[in-house]
This record gives structure tokens, C-alpha cells and sequence, in this order.
């Protein structure tokens, strides 16, 4: 008899469940919200992808707009050429050929010898060896004017002039980029030049004023010194102008890229870890690019217009910049991946955050034996944690975006200044205090309410009660009640 109403009894609870289901409709689809998920996650992955191919270009956008078109950054980044040893030996060599060129020396000096052994008081003997001093005297005056050419170079003066005439022909640079032509800079065919008239000038001064006379018959001459000389220039000014045409707009359009893909993914956290270490990735394909362009560079730039260490060292200073934002924007990414992942669920990350605030509270435990105490500060910070927290990483993203140029220890730096204040806010914020016996919450811990409990009915055995107890809902299990006899 129980068991027969009992299964009545489900039969009813499925007849009241198929109405309901009725009324409400059927649930939506499965396939339609996971046919929208995998939509989602596909535009999630090609806008990151996107934003990690446009990193480097981005990077390569700066360089181009700020440091080449930017004169006292293009003259700040020249100026170490001056000092560098391969690049005053080769402008030495230059300045030298080219004053021994105007003055003709051998010629003058074996005119000179021929005109006095012609005289009629020099022995014959003198005079039959007279001719063969024309080429000492030559290889002397070229070592002296040498090692007057390399006293010039290395002086403060010759920095200044460097600087001077780069700077006045920073703007011939950015025309040549752009495909002009003319100036003090100059492209002839795949090689770019710089004038040396001022530097053969100081080097004329100089030797006047060490008793050479001669020297002050040196004309002014516009030599050219060979900075690049390469098949890639042609190919460097079609890709200036595109990505100074881009300018500052292409890492705000990749950054906007990069955050939408992190915002439409199903797991921001690990989308924001694979985002970050994609662009780790492009930057060290770029500076692998940039090993192999030099090495093309310096392998194509002829033994008699730039030595190997000469051409090596221009393309390394040309590029510096360009190498500093890649490695900061390597670092950067390195740190934005560290951070995800410690935020997140994993074994490593919740040991690891553990770890940290047993150690802060450890300290501030200390303090607060030694009769320190944060009071009215300490229950603000703790109260205001999370929103200090967003605080300080707000601050030091915006330190970035508006640093200037920014290297990888300005974010070295400001990554320890996030931590530092990490640990200041977990140290300040102190828990209001529990009264003895109750234990103090966690800062992530959320109040859950108590629900009522509700006994659970468990049908009776034939054998714990009378056949005729009253079983809900079944009025055929009702117990008769006893009737009153009628008057």
C-alpha cells in the first residue's frame, strides 16, 4: 500500500513539473549560446594575435617619429660616434686623403728638391740624391697631418662640430627618408653621406697654427663621409613613410586591440597571460630581425668606405633607441604575465599569495608588539583595499603611457615601485578587531546566510506504525474521525 502511493505521489510531482515546463517554454538552445562562445573566443584569439603582430611595429612607429624626425633626439643619438675610435679612424682617414689631395705634397715636394738640386753650389752627389727624398718627405708630412687630423678628432671641439653640422643637417635626413634628395645629407643611389667640409676647416686651423704655412692653401672642399651604403636605404624610406605617417597612432590602435581581445575572452586571466608573453615573443623576433639586418648591413658596406667595426657601430647607434623600447616592452609584458598569473586560482598562485600576506602579517604583527598601530589609517586602508590596489597599477600604467621614452629600467623601476606599494597597503591595512573567540575574516571571504534547515520526511516502514496513518496529500490514507451520536 505505501509503496503503491509513494510512486503515486512522483507521478504527481512529474505531472506539476511538465506544466511548469509548459508555461515557461523550453530552454534556450545549447547550441545556439555555444555556437556565440566559440564566436567569441575565435575574435578574442585574432585580436590578440593582431595586437602581438602590431607590437613590434608599433615600437618601430616610435622610433621612427620620435627619434628620427625629432632633432635634439636625432643629435643625442649621433653624438656618440663622435667619441667612438672606429669612427674617428675612418673620418681621420678621410679628412687626411682629402687634404693630402688638395695640396698635392709629393708633387710640391719633388718640384721643390728637383729646383734645388738644379743650383749650382750643391755637390752632384747631394744633388743625384735629392729626388729620391721626395717620398720620405711625402709619407712625413702625411703622418704628421695624420696625427694632426686624430689630435682634432679627439678634442672637445671636433664633438661640438659633430653635433653642429648633424644638427643642421638633421633635416636633409628626414628628406632623404622621405625620398628627397640635396643638403649637407645626401643619397646617391644607396649610400648616404655626410659633408666634412667643417672638419677639414678646424683640421686647417690646426696645422696653420703648428708652423705649416702650407696648409692655409687648403680650399674649402665639401668631402662626403659615407654613413650607410646598402641597398636597404630605398627600402628604409618607403617603410619611414609609412610608419611616420602611423606615428603615435599605431600603438593606440594595438593596445586597443590587445584590451578588446582580453575583454571578449571567456578567461580574461589567461587570455591577458598568453597576450602578454605573445608580445614578449614579437619583441625578441624583432630584435633577432635587427641582429640579422646588421649583420647584412655591415657584410654590404665596402672594406674601403666603412671598416666592419665602423658600420657596425653606426647601425648600433642608429638603432639604440629602437633596441632600449623593445627590451621595455619585453620587461613589461614579463611582469603583466607574472601578475596575471599570481592573481589567479592555481595551486602556485594561491601558495604564493599565502605566502605574501603570512609574511605582512608577520610584520605587522612585530609593529604591533613593539606598540605600534595604525588606527583610524589602518582600518581606511583595509576597508579601501581593493580600490588602493587598482590605484596603484592605474598609476604606474599611466607613468608609462606618458613617459616619454621609456627603457627597461624606468620599468624595472616602476614595477618595484607597484610591489613596494603593494606591500605598504597589505602592511597599513589591519583588520578591525574581533572579540575574543571569534575569528577575524578574510579579506575575500563573503558572508553567506543562514538558511533554515527543514527536516527531511522519511517514509515510515509498514512495521513502525498502524496501516492507517495519515499519508499527505493521498485523502484516501486519511485517519476516519469518530462521529458524535446525534441527539
Amino acid at each position: 500500500m505505501t509503496d503503491v502511493t509513494e510512486v503515486e505521489l512522483l507521478r504527481r510531482r512529474v505531472a506539476e513539473l511538465e506544466e511548469q515546463l509548459e508555461a515557461t517554454g523550453p530552454p534556450p538552445p545549447a547550441t545556439v549560446t555555444g555556437r556565440r562562445s566559440r564566436w567569441w573566443a575565435v575574435t578574442s584569439a585574432v585580436l590578440v594575435t593582431l595586437a602581438c603582430v602590431l607590437a613590434p611595429l608599433s615600437v618601430v612607429a616610435v622610433w621612427a617619429s620620435a627619434q628620427i624626425s625629432d632633432t635634439d633626439q636625432y643629435v643625442a643619438t649621433v653624438a656618440p660616434l663622435a667619441e667612438d675610435p672606429a669612427v674617428q679612424s675612418a673620418v681621420a682617414d678621410e679628412v687626411t686623403a682629402t687634404i693630402l689631395t688638395e695640396l698635392d705634397v709629393q708633387g710640391l715636394t719633388s718640384d721643390a728638391l728637383e729646383v734645388i738640386a738644379a743650383q749650382d753650389n750643391v755637390p752632384p752627389r747631394v744633388a743625384d740624391a735629392l729626388p729620391a727624398l721626395a717620398v720620405p718627405i711625402a709619407n712625413g708630412f702625411a703622418s704628421f697631418t695624420r696625427t694632426q687630423v686624430g689630435n682634432v678628432l679627439a678634442s672637445p671641439e671636433f664633438a661640438n662640430v659633430w653635433a653642429q653640422v648633424n644638427r643642421a643637417a638633421h633635416t636633409q635626413v628626414v628628406k632623404l627618408l622621405e625620398g628627397n634628395q640635396g643638403g649637407a645629407v645626401s643619397a646617391q643611389g644607396d649610400t648616404v653621406t655626410l659633408n666634412l667640409g667643417p672638419v677639414i676647416d678646424q683640421v686647417k686651423q690646426r696645422l696653420v697654427a703648428q708652423g705649416f704655412d702650407l696648409a692655409a692653401n687648403i680650399p674649402s672642399v665639401d668631402r662626403s663621409f659615407v654613413l650607410v651604403q646598402s641597398d636597404a636605404v630605398t627600402r628604409a624610406q618607403t617603410g619611414y613613410r609609412l610608419l611616420n605617417t602611423l606615428g603615435v597612432w599605431l600603438p593606440l590602435v594595438t593596445l586597443a586591440l590587445f584590451a578588446a581581445g582580453v575583454l571578449m575572452a571567456g578567461d580574461r586571466r589567461r587570455a591577458l597571460v598568453r597576450g602578454s608573453l605573445g608580445v614578449v615573443a614579437a619583441m625578441l623576433l624583432l630584435g633577432v630581425g635587427l641582429a640579422l639586418l646588421r649583420l647584412t648591413y655591415v657584410n654590404e658596406t665596402p672594406a674601403d668606405v666603412l671598416t666592419e667595426a665602423a658600420a657596425g657601430q653606426v647601425f648600433d647607434t642608429l638603432v639604440a633607441f629602437l633596441r632600449t623600447g623593445l627590451r621595455a616592452v619585453a620587461l613589461l609584458g614579463l611582469l603583466v604575465a607574472l601578475a596575471a598569473f599570481l592573481s589567479g586560482p592555481s595551486s602556485a598562485a594561491t601558495r604564493t599569495r599565502a605566502a605574501f600576506e603570512r609574511g605582512i602579517g608577520s610584520l605587522r604583527g612585530g609593529a604591533e608588539s613593539a606598540g605600534w598601530d595604525s588606527g583610524v589609517v589602518g582600518a581606511w586602508t583595509y576597508a579601501h583595499k581593493r580600490g588602493l590596489r587598482l590605484g596603484v597599477f592605474l598609476a604606474a600604467g599611466l607613468l608609462l603611457v606618458f613617459w616619454t621614452r621609456p627603457t627597461g629600467w624606468v620599468v624595472a623601476w616602476t614595477a618595484l615601485a607597484v610591489v613596494v606599494a603593494l606591500v605598504l597597503v597589505e602592511f597599513l591595512g589591519r583588520p578591525p578587531r574581533q572579540p575574543a573567540g571569534v575569528r577575524e575574516p578574510d579579506e575575500d571571504e563573503t558572508p553567506t546566510a543562514t538558511l533554515p534547515t527543514v527536516p527531511r520526511q522519511v517514509p515510515r516502514a509498514p512495521s513502525e506504525g498502524p496501516a492507517d496513518e495519515p499519508v499527505a496529500g493521498d485523502p484516501s490514507r486519511r485517519t476516519p474521525q469518530p462521529q458524535t451520536p446525534a441527539p
